[in-house]
C-alpha cells in the first residue's frame, strides 16, 4: 500500500515546477517530510542492533548520521514552502521603464586581479568595456603589479590601479578600488567573468527603487568542471553550482536572504559606505557583505538572467580546493559580527535561509559516516541496521522513491537525483578535514583558483585519488568477504548479508567512479570551446561559397562538417556564419571523415573583438539546460565508464552547448 504513495510524485511531475500551482510543491514537501518521520521513527524504535557494545556503538552512529541528513534536507524544503519570485519578467518591464526614467546613474565597474593570464584579463575587460549603457568607468584592480597587465589597460583605454600592500586579499582590493571612482554604483566581476553587453541594462533600473541595495545575477560557466570533463559527461551533466543558482536563490529571495556570490553583481555605493565597504575579516567577503547589507534593511534581490559567463576550475585539485575555500568562509562567518549567527536585524526565515549554507557543508561528516559504514558489514562481521526487505518496501522505497522523483522537478531540472551526487563522492573527504579544521580554528588563506591553464600530460590528482584508493581497496576487500560469508549465513541473517551485499556494491562503484574523475587529461589549449549547429558558408579566392555546419567554435578555431564532399581548402580560404562576424582566415588543423578542424589566422582588433562579442556578449548565449532523464545518463556514464573518452584534442573537444542564435544589441 506503501507504494502507492510514488503516484503522486508521478503526477504531478508532469507538468514543469515553474507551471505548477503552489499547492503542487507544498504537497511535495508535506508527503516527504511524513515519510522522513515515519521512517526514522521506525529506525529510532525497531531497527537498531544493540548485540554488543561494537554494534551498538555503529549503529546509534549510523542512526544519527542518516537522521541529520534526512532532517537538515528538509530546511530547504520547508524554506520553499513560501512563494519566491521569478525576477526575470520584472527585469524586462523595469529595463522598459528605466529607458525613459531621468535617473541615469555613474557606474563603477571593478575587476580584481591576482595572477589571471592575459587573454582572461582582455576577455573580461573587452565585456566591461562593450556595455551598451553609456556612463560607466571601468577599473583593473592589479594586486600582482604586472607590466603588462598594466600596458593591456592602457591599450583597451580602462583605468589601472596596483597598490602597494596587498592586504586582506579581494575584499581589500575592492575596498581600494572603491576610492577611485565615484559612480553612484559598483559592479563586481571577477578577473574570468565576461558580461554581456546589455548587462547593466538588465540590472541598473532595478536599483532605482530605493530600498534595494544590490542585484545579484548568476553565476555561469563557459567550460565544463572537472568532473563533468573527466568522466566526459558534459552532455549529461550539469554543473553543480546550477541548483543553487536556479533554486536556492530564488528560494532564498523569497526570504529577503540573498547571497552576494562575488561576481556579477551590482550594488550601491551608498550602501556599501554603511557598512563600511566589503568585509575584510571574512575569507567569504561576498557572503559576509552581503549579510551586513541586509542588517542595515537594504534588499538584495536576485535576477535569475545569466548575463555573465567565467572560467570553471580547470583541474580536479582545484576545483577540490576552490570548495575548500568556499567551506572555510562560509563556517568562518559564524563567529564574525556579521555572520548568520550574530547578524541583527534578521528574521527567522531569513537567519535560517544563511545558516543552510553553513550546513551544506557541515553535511560532509554524516556523508562520509555513510560511506565508511558499509565495511562493517565484510571487515568488522557487524550489522549496523537491523532491516527486512518488507521494510525497504514499505519506508525506506516510499522515501527515496519519492525524494528521487521530485528533487529534479523542484529544483526546476537544474540537478538530477543521483547523478547530482557524483560531485559529493570526490569532495567528502577533503571537504570533511576543512570542516574539522575549520572547527578547531585554523584559518585557510585566499587563494586564487589558477585558470585558462593547458596541460601537457594526463595525470591524477594524487592528493584526491590517495583516499579513493583506499577507500575502493577496502570496499572491494568488504565485497568479497561478504561473497565468501554469505552462502554460510542462516536463513534469519540472509536479508541482511544481502542488503549488505548491495549496498558494498554500490559503495565500490561510487568510489570508482570518483576514483575516475580524478584523472586530469591532457589539454592542448586552454580556451574553452563550445557546441553549436549554425550554418556557415566557406569563400574561396575564386569569390565561390560553400555550404558546411559548424559543429564547435571557439576564439582559436572551430570544427565543420560538410553534407557531401569537402571543398577545397586552400590558405585563402575564409569562414563566416553571422554577418556581424567578418570573414575569418582559417587553416585545417585535423581532418576526420567529412569533419574538419580549423584554426584562426591572426586577426586585426576588428575581427577579434567582434568574434569575443559573438561568443561572450550576445544577449541569451548562456543557455538554461535541463538535467537529462536519469535512467539515460546513467547509462550514458556507464558507457563512458567501459569505453573511456578520446583523448582532448582536434574532433575531440570537451564542449558546452550555447545558444546558436542570439541578438548583439537587440532588446533584453
Amino acid at each position: 500500500m506503501s507504494l502507492l504513495l510514488l503516484l503522486w510524485p508521478l503526477w504531478l511531475t508532469r507538468r514543469p515546477e515553474a507551471d505548477s500551482p503552489l499547492w503542487a510543491r507544498r504537497s511535495l514537501i508535506l508527503l516527504i517530510t511524513v515519510l522522513t518521520f515515519r521512517y526514522l521513527t521506525w529506525r529510532c524504535t525497531d531497527s537498531l542492533n544493540l548485540e554488543s557494545p561494537a554494534s551498538t556503538l555503529l549503529s546509534l552512529l549510523l542512526l544519527m548520521a542518516e537522521s541529520w541528513l534526512l532532517l537538515t534536507g528538509l530546511l530547504p524544503l520547508w524554506l520553499a514552502w513560501r512563494r519566491f519570485p521569478d525576477r526575470r519578467q520584472q527585469g524586462i518591464e523595469t529595463t522598459k521603464a528605466f529607458q525613459s526614467s531621468a535617473w541615469k546613474p555613474r557606474v563603477d565597474i571593478l575587476i580584481p586581479t591576482w595572477g589571471e593570464p592575459l587573454d582572461v584579463l582582455e576577455r573580461t575587460l573587452t565585456g566591461c568595456l562593450n556595455q551598451t549603457y553609456p556612463h560607466t568607468s571601468v577599473f583593473l584592480l592589479d594586486d600582482s603589479n604586472r607590466s603588462d597587465v598594466k600596458a593591456l589597460a592602457r591599450r583597451l583605454g580602462c583605468h589601472y590601479r596596483h597598490r602597494p600592500e596587498r592586504a586582506n586579499a579581494k575584499a581589500g582590493n575592492l575596498n581600494d578600488g572603491l576610492r577611485l571612482g565615484g559612480g553612484d554604483l559598483i559592479a563586481v566581476f571577477d578577473a574570468d567573468f565576461v558580461p554581456q553587453q546589455r548587462f547593466l541594462d538588465c540590472c541598473v533600473g532595478l536599483l532605482e527603487d530605493p530600498g534595494i541595495g544590490l542585484v545579484q545575477t548568476p553565476q555561469c560557466f563557459m567550460n565544463a568542471d572537472p568532473v563533468m570533463r573527466n568522466l566526459g559527461m558534459e552532455q549529461w551533466l550539469l554543473p553543480d553550482e546550477e541548483s543553487f543558482y536556479r533554486w536556492i536563490e530564488p528560494v532564498r529571495d523569497g526570504w529577503g536572504a540573498v547571497v552576494c556570490a562575488g561576481t556579477s553583481f551590482i550594488v550601491k555605493r551608498e550602501a556599501l559606505q554603511q557598512v563600511g565597504g566589503f568585509v575584510e575579516q571574512a575569507l567569504s567577503e561576498d557572503f559576509v557583505t552581503g549579510i551586513a547589507l541586509r542588517e542595515r534593511g537594504w534588499r538584495l534581490i536576485y535576477l535569475q538572467q545569466k548575463l555573465s559567463a567565467g572560467l570553471a576550475a580547470e583541474s580536479m585539485l582545484d576545483f577540490v580546493r576552490q570548495r575548500q575555500r568556499w567551506a572555510a568562509g562560509t563556517l568562518q562567518s559564524l563567529h564574525l559580527e556579521h555572520g548568520p549567527l550574530r547578524a541583527r536585524n534578521l528574521s527567522i526565515g531569513q537567519r535560517l535561509a544563511y545558516l543552510e549554507g553553513v550546513i551544506h557543508w557541515i553535511n560532509n561528516i554524516p556523508r562520509l559516516v555513510l560511506m565508511l559504514m558499509p565495511l562493517s558489514y565484510g571487515l568488522l562481521r557487524i550489522t549496523p541496521i537491523q532491516i527486512s526487505v518488507g521494510a525497504i518496501l514499505t519506508l525506506l522505497v516510499p522515501l527515496w522513491g519519492t525524494m528521487l522523483l521530485s528533487i529534479g522537478w523542484m529544483n526546476r531540472g537544474s540537478r538530477a537525483a543521483l547523478l547530482g551526487e557524483l560531485t559529493s563522492w570526490v569532495l567528502t573527504v577533503p571537504l570533511t578535514l576543512t570542516v574539522i579544521a575549520s572547527s578547531l580554528g585554523r584559518r585557510l588563506g585566499f587563494q586564487v583558483t589558477p585558470k585558462h591553464q593547458t596541460r601537457p600530460r594526463a595525470g591524477w590528482s594524487w592528493a584526491l585519488a590517495g583516499p579513493l584508493l583506499v577507500l575502493s581497496a577496502l570496499n572491494a576487500t568488504n565485497l568479497i568477504q561478504l561473497l565468501i560469508s554469505l552462502p554460510r549465513l542462516g536463513p534469519g541473517a540472509m536479508d541482511q548479508g544481502a542488503i549488505g551485499l548491495v549496498w558494498a556494491c554500490l559503495n565500490l562503484l561510487g568510489t570508482l567512479i570518483a576514483l575516475r574523475a580524478c584523472w586530469d587529461p591532457a589539454i592542448d589549449e586552454a580556451s574553452p570551446w563550445f557546441a553549436v549547429d549554425l550554418d556557415g558558408w566557406i569563400s574561396d579566392a575564386g569569390g565561390h561559397r560553400h555550404p558546411c555546419r559548424i559543429t564547435a567554435i571557439s576564439e582559436n578555431g572551430a570544427e565543420l562538417s560538410f553534407r557531401g564532399a569537402a571543398p577545397p581548402l586552400v590558405a585563402s580560404s575564409r569562414l563566416q556564419w553571422d554577418r556581424r562576424v567578418p570573414a575569418l582566415l582559417f587553416s585545417v588543423k585535423a581532418i576526420g571523415g567529412s569533419a574538419h578542424a580549423v584554426d584562426w589566422e591572426p586577426m586585426d582588433t576588428m575581427q577579434r573583438r567582434a568574434l569575443m562579442q559573438w561568443l561572450y556578449g550576445r544577449d541569451q548565449c548562456w543557455l538554461d539546460r535541463s538535467a537529462p532523464q536519469e535512467w539515460k545518463a546513467l547509462l550514458a556514464l556507464l558507457k563512458r565508464l567501459l569505453q573511456g573518452r578520446p583523448n582532448l584534442g582536434p574532433l575531440h573537444r570537451s564542449l558546452i552547448p550555447i545558444a546558436s542564435q542570439g541578438s548583439t544589441s537587440g532588446q533584453h
